[in-house]
């Protein structure tokens, strides 16, 4: 059985630009996630999907450094960049991932990934609840539904955010095309956050990796910031899904 991560990663960012490459202890963030994201057992191929903007050579210098694949395709249609970037592979499941989660936990990718082909599910997520904390978003589902997102999806806000389609129309929201459920291993901890999208985040993460390195688990990390409240503090009040709440309005 194959299994391909797919990453999605892009220089350009209205709240922070340049993110990925902002680095902490000499390390760019991508850097960081992509290392996390190799320590994950379960995973046959690592790819970046990744854009045509101007100034994303250097991160494709981190690629090539790390001996990543990537694929360059759509900055606005980023489902068919993330197609194309697995479409020649044909894999059986794909996990997707994005680059604004730095300290990503390869233990949970694994768990997630298990707990899908344990229930034969078409879709699984630790996001369709949102127990666990923001920047360790994982999702994973077959191929033969990404594909049929990809050929079937019209919506902007579908096309912008890669997997809304799948989640519209599996049996989790009322739908019929696919099996899906959410991933909890009773984990309470969707008010963190661990991603990085305003540079608030990033000197949050700056905190726990200066702490903790960037070796820990995402239960450490989470400790760290519960008994933290200064940390903590840095980047609350930031709304969770705010990106896709704007695509939405905009499909209006």
């Amino acid at each position: 059985m194959q299994v391909v991560a797919v990453t999605q990663a892009r220089i350009g960012s209205s709240r922070l630009p340049g993110k990925i490459l902002r680095e902490v202890n000499g390390q760019s963030l991508l850097e960081i996630h992509l290392q996390r994201i190799a320590a994950a057992t379960s995973i046959s191929r690592l790819i970046v999907a990744t854009t045509l903007e101007p100034g994303i050579e250097p991160a494709l210098r981190v690629m090539e450094k790390l001996g990543v694949a990537y694929f360059q395709g759509s900055t606005s249609d980023v489902l068919d960049r993330f197609y194309q970037a697995v479409k020649n592979d044909r894999p059986d499941y794909v996990i997707r991932l994005t680059a604004d989660c730095p300290l990503i936990d390869p233990r949970l990718i694994d768990k997630v990934l298990q707990y899908t082909l344990a229930h034969e599910l078409d879709y699984c997520s630790n996001t369709l609840e949102e127990n666990y904390p923001d920047g360790q978003d994982i999702e994973v589902f077959r191929f033969s539904a990404l594909e049929t997102a990809w050929k079937e999806a019209t919506l902007p806000s579908d096309r912008e955010h890669v997997t809304p389609f799948i989640r519209k129309h599996s049996g989790f929201m009322g739908g019929k095309l696919f099996k899906a459920a959410n991933f909890n291993e009773g984990v309470q901890l969707g008010g963190l956050r661990m991603t990085v999208d305003e540079q608030r985040d990033l000197d949050v993460i700056t905190q726990l990796i200066a702490k903790l390195g960037t070796g820990a688990t995402m239960e450490a990390y989470a400790e760290l910031l519960q008994t933290s409240p200064d940390i903590q503090a840095l980047n609350s009040g930031i709304k969770r899904n705010e990106g896709y709440q704007k695509s939405l309005n905009n499909d209006q």
